[in-house]
């Protein structure tokens, strides 16, 4: 498979899919994760606005959008809307503190790696609003929609923000790992992330070599309604390094700092 989700056979005539690369260990969550109840839906922005005011730090909602790299308060409902997260109470036996609303994410992060073995990593963003806004580095990373698998959201990270003729061949997955700490996109919102780390090549279609940009093709100002903010822009670069402890660091800010 190559920059698409099984089953799509018309795509899936640009490349094959060897069999997934599973790894012996998994990195342990940073801590055990707390029990939540349902998701909340909102059928307004405004009722999102009065269900988070009362659980959020005082003055938490008014930083969206106006703290320069943060989302504001229509990305999160778009967000919930399309299924990208949910937002949920935490149930009554959780020991304080517990947070009063947590945001929960899945989210695919795609390693990719050229013909010498040098990783790829977004190194920086540039937002509608012109906002610069600086990315760890961190490897290609796509949130995770219902019944989608790491491997289709991998496919359409690539397409997204690689671009239609980038050609990566996606390789597989090993496993999960939670963490749980404050979005950087959401001042004052607690959020889980479940890490889904995703192995891929280059076939072609992408420089192999020094820093390159794209254009987001995923996120369209006319769909994200008014008052959101959108990515325009992605800053590449190739990392020559095989240390695998610098490796789950860039993964676990993929969920920090992307979503």
């Amino acid at each position: 498979m190559e920059n698409s989700p099984p089953p799509a056979p018309a795509a899936a005539a640009q490349a094959t899919r060897p069999d997934p690369v599973h790894r012996p260990e998994d990195p342990a969550p940073m801590r055990p994760p707390s029990p939540l109840r349902p998701p909340v839906a909102f059928p307004t922005l405004d009722s999102l606005a009065a269900f988070l005011r009362p659980r959020l730090p005082p003055g938490a909602l008014a930083s969206w959008g106006s703290v320069p790299g943060t989302k504001t308060l229509a990305n999160l409902f778009l967000e919930l809307a399309v299924g990208d997260c949910a937002l949920h109470a935490p149930a009554d036996a959780a020991p304080p503190p517990a947070p009063r609303v947590v945001r929960a994410v899945h989210v695919a992060t795609v390693r990719i790696r050229n013909s010498r073995g040098a990783r790829l990593v977004e190194t920086r963003q540039l937002l509608s609003d012109g906002t610069v806004r600086r990315r760890g580095p961190r490897p290609l990373s796509e949130k995770m929609r219902p019944g989608e698998s790491p491997e289709a959201a991998a496919a359409r990270a690539v397409q997204e923000e690689l671009g239609a003729r980038a050609h990566v061949r996606i390789l597989g997955g090993d496993g999960a790992r939670v963490e749980e700490r404050e979005s950087a996109s959401y001042p004052g919102l607690p959020a889980r992330y479940v890490l889904h780390a995703v192995d891929a090549e280059v076939v072609d279609g992408v420089p192999e070599d020094g820093e390159f940009e794209t254009e987001e093709t995923g996120e369209d100002d006319g769909d994200a309604g008014a008052g959101a903010i959108t990515v325009k822009r992605h800053h590449w670069d190739w990392i020559d390094d095989d240390d695998g402890d610098s490796e789950r660091k860039e993964v676990a800010a993929a969920g920090a700092r992307a979503h």
